[in-house]
């Protein structure tokens, strides 16, 4: 009997410590499949998984900045960015606004309807007077972009201008101010200027009078000499100038942003800068692909014409102390012949915009 109970003891006994050994087997399982000890605690991996979670259903939000330009060689200095925008490539979320007057730009500029804008050398300086301040410039996008084009075979020069009508459009703006500096330091008093709203209507006058006198930007000249073979680019303006004036440069447009933008938004601006710089170099590294674009986005209506033009105007992205150099000494040359030309007053060190 005793045999007996001492063996159902020994069985029992036998029994418990198998299903001990199980039960740690079981649990060295899940030690070994449970991806939240393979880091740290259970409530430790969820807490990470939550981060995951948010990471992703919460992406960092780009700010949207609106970019206002003029029709003609500013813009074709953005096509490229303007492209890689609409493939939403880019860090900030652009909207792009391109019209064909200064004063329209200016507008936008004014009313806060736009945050970056290209515009005329001379008019970023006439907005900063207008505003108080509240505006800066972050480049130089354009150099001078201004030829003399006509058909008739005594205009040679800026000094054989004299006694001849010249259209062009740019009333109150570079174009204007620029030709009206020439002329005084050549001494020529008796031109007549004649203004036109569009390069368009220009060209159309010299396709029916191969003799008329124009001054035009690019890309507008090879428009308009490839479309009457009567008519040629005689002499730049870059050239002249530099006849008169070997202390600055000739300039034709910059970029300019608003204060209250750049302070709340600086790596925007920032993020802009390189872009527009990455765009103007392609304009040069790509020109084929850029004359495409241009064509698409209707600045020119032919890519074949667009790819001729690019190499003559001068799409740059000059900033810091070589864009104050050269934008500061150019104001001045306009202050000095028509005040009215930069706002009444020369623009203050904190006109030029120094990247952080």
């Amino acid at each position: 009997m005793l045999k007996k109970f001492n063996s159902i003891l020994l069985f029992i006994v036998l029994l418990v410590t198998l299903c001990g050994c199980n039960g740690a087997n079981n649990k060295e399982d899940e030690v070994k499949t449970s991806p939240a000890t393979e880091t740290g605690s259970v409530s430790e991996a969820a807490s990470d998984n939550d981060k995951v979670i948010a990471s992703e259903s919460s992406p960092e939000e780009k700010v949207h900045v609106r970019v206002a330009s003029l029709k003609g060689p500013t813009t074709m200095g953005l096509v490229n960015l303007m492209s890689k925008s609409a493939l939403n490539e880019t860090r900030s979320d652009y909207e792009f606004t391109m019209e064909t007057q200064p004063d329209q730009v200016a507008a936008l500029v004014v009313s806060g309807k736009a945050d970056i804008a290209l515009v005329p050398a001379n008019l970023a300086a006439v907005l900063y007077n207008k505003t108080k301040g509240q505006i800066e410039v972050i480049d130089i996008n354009t150099l001078g972009v201004l030829y003399c084009v006509t058909g008739d075979e005594s205009v040679k020069n800026i000094k054989d201008l004299s006694g001849k009508t010249v259209i062009l459009t740019g009333q109150g703006a570079s174009p204007e101010y620029v030709l009206k500096y020439l002329l005084e330091e050549n001494g020529v008093k008796d031109c007549n200027l004649l203004f036109k709203s569009e390069a368009t209507e220009i060209a159309a006058v010299l396709n029916e009078d191969k003799n008329a006198v124009a001054i035009l930007p690019q890309p507008f000249v090879t428009v308009a000499t490839t479309k009457n073979k009567e008519v040629k680019a005689v002499f730049s303006l870059n050239d002249e100038w530099n006849e008169v004036n070997s202390e600055s440069e000739l300039l034709t447009g910059v970029t300019i942003v608003r204060k209250d933008f750049a302070k709340k938004y600086p790596e925007a601006v920032s993020d802009f800068i390189n872009d527009h710089k990455e765009s103007a170099e392609l304009c040069d590294k790509n020109a084929g692909n850029t004359a495409l674009l241009i064509a698409d986005y209707g600045i020119i209506e032919k890519k074949e014409i667009a790819e001729a033009a690019l190499p003559y105007c001068n799409i740059v992205c000059i900033t810091n102390d070589e864009m104050e150099k050269a934008l500061s000494g150019y104001l001045e040359v306009l202050y000095n012949a028509d005040k009215s030309s930069v706002g009444g007053n020369l623009p203050g060190e904190d006109f030029y915009y120094k990247a952080k």
